[in-house]
C-alpha cells in the first residue's frame, strides 16, 4: 500500500491517467468542501514505491471531481462548486487554460468520452446534464433530468386552457419545485452517444444525444433514495451500475427495466424494478461505484463508512463458473479496504498495472492498494 497526504486539503475525487502508468490527478477541496478553495494536485508513483508530487493547482472554490483528457496526455478537466468547469494543462502552471461556466450550480462530476474523445459531459445540482467539446465556449447540448409529472386535464367547453394536475393525487401543484442535483452523469464506453446520469431523486436516467427525445430510458433505481453514482460495464454494454444512501449498489440489465410512465406509477409509491443483483455490505451511503476496466464480473464501490469494497458480480457467466470453483454462491464481497480514517469519496482502478486502485477521502489521504 502506497500512501500521500494532501495537507489541508479534503480529497473528493482522484483518476489515473489514460497516457501515463504512474501518474494521478487528485481534486480536493478545503474544509470538507462546505467553505474555501480547492486544490488539484498531479503526483507519480517512483520507482521505489513513493508518490511524489509533480505540481498543483489552486482554486477559488472547492474541486468535486477530475477527469483526465483523452485527447491531450498533459490536459484535466476539474469542477467546483461555484459551478464552473476547467481544463487545465500540467505543463502550464498555476491558471487553466480554458473556463466553461454554463452551470447555475455546483458541478458534482466530469467525464470524458471514452470513444469519441472530442467531448465530455457535467452533471450539476441545477438539474442538467451538458455535453462539452473542448474548442468551444458553450454547450454542445443541455439534457434537464426535471420531469413533469403532471396529467393534462381537458376544461369544460369554454372555460379556459387546460391545466395540469399531479396524477392520482388532489393536492395542489407546487410550482417551484425543488431541483433534482444530478449527482453524476457518465458516457457508455460502447456508444459516443449514450449517457446515463442519476440525481437525488433516485432516478436513473439514459440518455441518446443523437435522438430529437434524448431521455430514451427512466426509472426508480433506489426506491426514492437519492442516487449518487453510476458507471456502465466494460465489457456488456446493457450492464449499469448505481450507488445510493440506501447504503446498496444495485447492477441493472437495461433489456430488462421496462419504460413506465410516470402517471401509471402514485405518487407516494414509487419502488422501481428490480435489479438483476443487489450488494449489501456498507455501513452508510456507498459514494462512488465503478467497474473494473480489467473483468467485466468485478466493481468497486468506497462509501462514508471510511472504506473501500470490492465485489464479484456473480450475474456474470465467468464469475459464476469461478463462484462455483472457490466459493459458495452469495458471497460477493471479495476484499474490504478500511485504511480511511473519514469518508471515501473517491476512487479509481488503474488502467495499467491490474488490479491496482487508488482511493480518496476527507481524511486528507491518498492510498494506492492492491484490490484484487
Amino acid at each position: 500500500m502506497l500512501s500521500f497526504r494532501t495537507t489541508g486539503y479534503n480529497g473528493y475525487a482522484c483518476k489515473y491517467s489514460p497516457f501515463f502508468d504512474n501518474k494521478i490527478a487528485v481534486a480536493t477541496a478545503a474544509n470538507y468542501g462546505l467553505v474555501g478553495n480547492g486544490r488539484l494536485y498531479i503526483l507519480s508513483i517512483a520507482d521505489d514505491g513513493s508518490i511524489l508530487q509533480d505540481t498543483f493547482f489552486d482554486t477559488q472554490d472547492g474541486l468535486f471531481d477530475v477527469a483526465w483528457s483523452e485527447l491531450h496526455e498533459n490536459q484535466v478537466l476539474t469542477c467546483s462548486g461555484d459551478g464552473s468547469i476547467s481544463l487545465f494543462d500540467i505543463t502550464m502552471p498555476q491558471f487553466p487554460i480554458k473556463r466553461f461556466h454554463e452551470h447555475q450550480r455546483e458541478v458534482f462530476s466530469v467525464y470524458w468520452n471514452l470513444v469519441d474523445k472530442s467531448v465530455f459531459c457535467s452533471s450539476s445540482w441545477d438539474s442538467t446534464v451538458k455535453v462539452w467539446s473542448p474548442v468551444r465556449d458553450e454547450s454542445l447540448l443541455t439534457l434537464s433530468s426535471k420531469k413533469d409529472d403532471s396529467i393534462k386535464v381537458e376544461p369544460p367547453m369554454g372555460q379556459g386552457m387546460p391545466v395540469r394536475k399531479p396524477p392520482l393525487s388532489t393536492k395542489p401543484i407546487v410550482e417551484n419545485t425543488v431541483n433534482d442535483c444530478v449527482y453524476q452523469a457518465t458516457f457508455s464506453p460502447h456508444d459516443p452517444s449514450v449517457i446515463v446520469s442519476v440525481n437525488s431523486a433516485s432516478h436513473c436516467q439514459i440518455w441518446d444525444t443523437r435522438s430529437s427525445s434524448p431521455l430514451v430510458l427512466d426509472f426508480i433505481a433506489h426506491a426514492g433514495m437519492e442516487v449518487l453514482s453510476c458507471d456502465f460495464n466494460k465489457y456488456r454494454p446493457n450492464i449499469i451500475a448505481t450507488a445510493s444512501v440506501d447504503r446498496s449498489v444495485k447492477i441493472w440489465d437495461t433489456r430488462m427495466i421496462p419504460n413506465l410512465q410516470p402517471h401509471f406509477l402514485a405518487q407516494k409509491n414509487r419502488v422501481g424494478p428490480s435489479p438483476i443483483t443487489k450488494l449489501i455490505g456498507h455501513d452508510f451511503a456507498v459514494r462512488k461505484v465503478q467497474w473494473s476496466p480489467h473483468a467485466s464480473d468485478t466493481l468497486m464501490s468506497s462509501s462514508y463508512d471510511m472504506t473501500c469494497k470490492i465485489w464479484k458480480d456473480q450475474t456474470d457467466e465467468s464469475a459464476r463458473f469461478m463462484t462455483n470453483m472457490r466459493m459458495k454462491y452469495g458471497e460477493s464481497l471479495i476484499n474490504n479496504f478500511d485504511q480511511h480514517r473519514e469518508f471515501v469519496l473517491g476512487c479509481d482502478w488503474s488502467l495499467w498495472g491490474r488490479g491496482f486502485v487508488a482511493s480518496v477521502g476527507w481524511d486528507e489521504m491518498l492510498y494506492v492498494w492492491k484490490a484484487v
